[in-house]
């Protein structure tokens, strides 16, 4: 998405040593790629920055990318959005227009934006939500995802979050813990977090909690199975309860420590943690 944080994504990518193109034409992508071989692996990783002002990509970029990836070309889509009330204000501090507003208002060439790119991040292997980062978290985000070469091993990020506060709209997939009993309405719990172990063990006693954490790990299990084997190396699963503070910090914590143990690099995050 524009202003969504693709330039704060380029300059992180050639920090790290690559080669970033600005702006290309999908079509162009395999050209590049066979220069790049010409090298003789003096440019080995190649970062294609793609958007609304190359108007025809919305038609070819997921055949593209089929393309390389038919040739064995490791080729991955990274899709950065944000809020619509984020890229307002973005927008707004710049004092530019959307490529796409037209005479119409900002909102509008927003809106026509996020049709246009619907498939696209549909089929994204990553999609990375900038509405509450700023921009070294970004680029934090950038490095953390393509600064080390374990490319067969699945990354995954648990977030836990309070549905008070909105779905992450970069989830994955979404566990709701609201069924459990809220530690809030114990007195001596309300004050302590899921990170504490009182918290803990109140969560992880109450009735269908280990049933919970049992059956959703095997579907884990099968999910990183498949998303192995399809190629996928990114994963958001998002943890929720009302505010985000006990029950789905403590059971994102015990989700991301069993898919540790199946082999999965886990980042965890508490987006709402404090936020009460």
């Amino acid at each position: 998405m524009s202003g969504a944080g693709r330039s704060t994504a380029a300059r992180a990518l050639e920090d790290l040593d690559w080669f970033v193109v600005d702006n290309l034409p999908p079509a162009l992508l395999p050209t590049m790629i066979d220069l790049a071989a010409r090298t003789r692996g003096a440019v080995p990783q190649i970062a294609a920055v793609v958007d609304v002002r190359s108007m025809a990509f919305t038609e070819d970029l997921l055949s593209t990318v089929e393309d390389l990836r038919s040739r064995g070309i490791g080729a991955r889509v990274v899709f950065l959005e944000a809020s619509d009330e984020t890229l307002v204000r973005r927008f707004e501090s710049v004092r530019r227009p959307h490529p796409l507003q037209g005479d119409g208002r900002l909102t509008d060439g927003i809106s026509r934006e996020r049709e246009l790119l619907r498939s696209i991040r549909g089929e994204a292997d990553l999609v990375v939500d900038t509405s509450q980062l700023n921009v070294h978290q970004l680029k934090a985000k950038m490095v953390g995802f393509f600064g080390k070469a374990r490319e067969t091993r699945l990354r995954a990020n648990v977030v836990s979050f309070g549905y008070k506060h909105g779905l992450p709209v970069d989830a994955d997939l979404v566990l709701d813990c609201r069924f459990l009993p809220n530690p809030h309405w114990v007195p001596e719990l309300r004050p302590l977090t899921g990170q504490d172990e009182p918290v803990r063990d109140y969560v992880l006693a109450q009735r269908g909690a280990k049933e919970m954490l049992d059956s959703y790990t095997e579907v884990l299990r099968l999910l990183v199975s498949g998303y192995q084997r399809e190629g996928k190396h990114y994963m958001t699963l998002a943890v929720g309860c009302t505010g985000g503070k006990h029950r789905s910090v403590a059971m994102s914590e015990q989700l991301a420590a069993r898919l540790r143990d199946e082999g999965v690099e886990v980042n965890i995050i508490h987006r709402d943690l404090g936020r009460e």
